[in-house]
């Protein structure tokens, strides 16, 4: 007699394809998320109170206005503030007065209407000028 007369026809062919087992995890792979090393951007101050600047040195560098402009100090599309003249790095913290009737003040400073709002602000005192011309009357 056969093997399949005794067992069935149809057992064997169904105990076989119970046991069959599919991987379920990739083997020798690595895994999908390895660089995950974000290079810092390095914002901030570049320059602190006191120090000399030349014309178009980078003061800060940010991504929402922290630091604002002051005297003789421009304002990059990106936020990023530098001097517009040589001298002197002042930060100064002073009142900010906003326009209350703005949506956007109100978003932002809504329930602070009371209260004093203080802003640093970045600025340069430029060298005095050299007194070394001599006026010459015109004849």
């Amino acid at each position: 007699m056969s093997l399949n007369f005794l067992l069935g026809s149809n057992k064997v062919n169904s105990t076989l394809k119970e046991f069959v087992r599919n991987a379920s995890k990739k083997t020798g792979g690595s895994t999908q998320n390895t660089n995950c090393k974000v290079k810092p951007k390095r914002r901030g101050w570049k320059v602190q109170d006191g120090h000399f600047v030349q014309a178009g040195h980078m003061l800060a560098t940010q991504r929402t206005p922290r630091f604002h402009p002051g005297l003789n100090v421009g304002f990059g599309r990106n936020g990023t503030i530098f001097a517009m003249e040589p001298g002197k790095v002042v930060v100064t913290c002073e009142k900010f007065e906003p326009n209350w009737d703005h949506t956007w003040v109100q978003r932002i400073y809504g329930g602070r209407e009371q209260q004093t709002i203080l802003k640093k602000y970045y600025n340069i005192v430029p060298e005095p000028q050299h007194q070394r011309f001599k006026l010459v009357d015109e004849i």
